[in-house]
């Protein structure tokens, strides 16, 4: 179980070890490391996802280890409450952001082995503090730094406690 300690409240998340291994190990190690304490939910798109985990306060993007391997051919579906990993257009790029989403989006499971089809990975689920994913839905937004959709008042990830 991880913790997020944010300005807003607390959100938990569980990881799925069994069908998103890399993914779940690679977001715990982030964890682990203290990666995500101060950095901030940096695109929020209402009724669609909250993006975090590459940007400090000051919109500095944060260096990130190499890309790991694109799980979303494992069965796990892009649906409100699960968190998956962010990525650029090409398939196995996801480093160390992700988002969770706000609703349900299937237009972002993963249908084939090509660019187009590849998804996004869920990982895991948003099992308490939805409250509070739901509250970051609503932030009202503003281009900041080349950014589009970004949070008018900063939402920080203040603190990462890991429950095993």
């Amino acid at each position: 179980m991880i913790t997020f300690s944010t300005n807003l409240g607390d959100i938990e998340i569980e990881l799925d070890f069994e069908k998103a291994p890399v993914s779940s190990k690679n977001f715990l190690k982030y964890c682990e490391d203290g990666f995500y304490e101060g950095s901030i939910f940096h695109r929020v798109i209402k009724g669609f996802m909250a993006q975090g985990g590459g940007f400090t306060a000051e919109m500095e993007e944060k260096p990130t280890r190499a890309a790991i391997v694109n799980e979303a051919n494992r069965g796990l579906k892009n649906v409100r409450g699960t968190i998956a990993m962010a990525r650029t257009d090409a398939p196995h790029s996801a480093t160390g952001q992700f988002f969770i989403n706000l609703a349900d989006n299937s237009f972002l499971d993963f249908t084939a082995t090509t660019n187009a089809g590849w998804g996004y990975a869920v990982f895991g689920t948003v099992t308490a503090g939805m409250d509070v994913v739901t509250k970051i839905g609503r932030a009202k937004t503003t281009t900041q730094a080349g950014h589009d959709d970004v949070p008018r008042e900063q939402i920080v990830i203040e603190k990462v406690t890991i429950t095993r």
